[in-house]
């Protein structure tokens, strides 16, 4: 994302949280970094590469005010990924960070967070400056020293005013009127990335992307 172009993060949209005593927002959080974090239990690249790179960055930054915070975001098998089964897994993973489980949206596959944000699939990570504003956006796992030298100008980054029109814009895609409202992302088999960095995820179908866990 260029650092021309602030747009400011949608808020998170929870039916239940893990790991924290009360309800975490991104517009409470304003003034401090957040690392949001996508993944599904049953995402083989989530398991394998997303969360124990979590995993590494909740240790590195453990004494700054990064926020770091997954949002678990269901687009297939839901039945099989309940909270019951999500509460056992973020026990044996040792996640201590707090764990968001998207809202479900009756007719619709995709969660409503994911619709937000327009991820693509998981893994996938989003990190917010202090100013509330999308400072980073990807799918897939990225190389822990790129991941941590963004978390780091984050941390080191001040405040900012968001456009007016930014604002408008990231309000508009909230909205329950969003045209990605009927995507939905589908499986893909675990591969290897393309030379972007990323390297292994579940992605959204879309033409210029082959392979990772996406919604169907």
């Amino acid at each position: 994302m260029s650092g021309n172009e602030a747009v400011l993060a949608p808020e998170l949209a929870v039916s239940e949280w893990f790991n924290t005593p009360t309800p975490l927002t991104l517009a409470a959080l304003r003034g401090r970094p957040v690392f949001l974090h996508a993944f599904q239990l049953l995402c083989p690249g989530c398991v394998a590469q997303a969360i124990p790179q979590v995993q590494r960055i909740e240790r590195v930054f453990a004494e700054s005010d990064l926020q770091i915070i997954g949002i678990h975001t269901v687009f297939e098998h839901q039945a099989a990924m309940s909270p019951v089964t999500l509460r056992a897994f973020l026990h044996e993973y040792r996640l201590r960070s707090p764990v968001a489980v998207d809202l479900a949206e009756e007719g619709s596959d995709v969660p409503v967070t994911m619709r937000r944000f327009g991820l693509q699939g998981t893994p996938s990570s989003v990190l917010i400056g202090r100013d509330g504003t999308i400072l980073h956006h990807v799918f897939g796992l990225e190389d822990d020293l790129a991941v941590g030298a963004r978390i780091a100008m984050a941390l080191s980054g001040p405040l900012r005013a968001l456009c007016p029109v930014r604002r408008q814009q990231a309000q508009m895609a909230a909205a329950p009127g969003d045209a990605r409202r009927r995507s939905r992302p589908m499986s893909g088999e675990l591969v290897k990335g393309n030379g972007s960095g990323a390297v292994y995820g579940n992605r959204t179908r879309l033409p210029s992307v082959k392979g990772w866990c996406p919604n169907r």
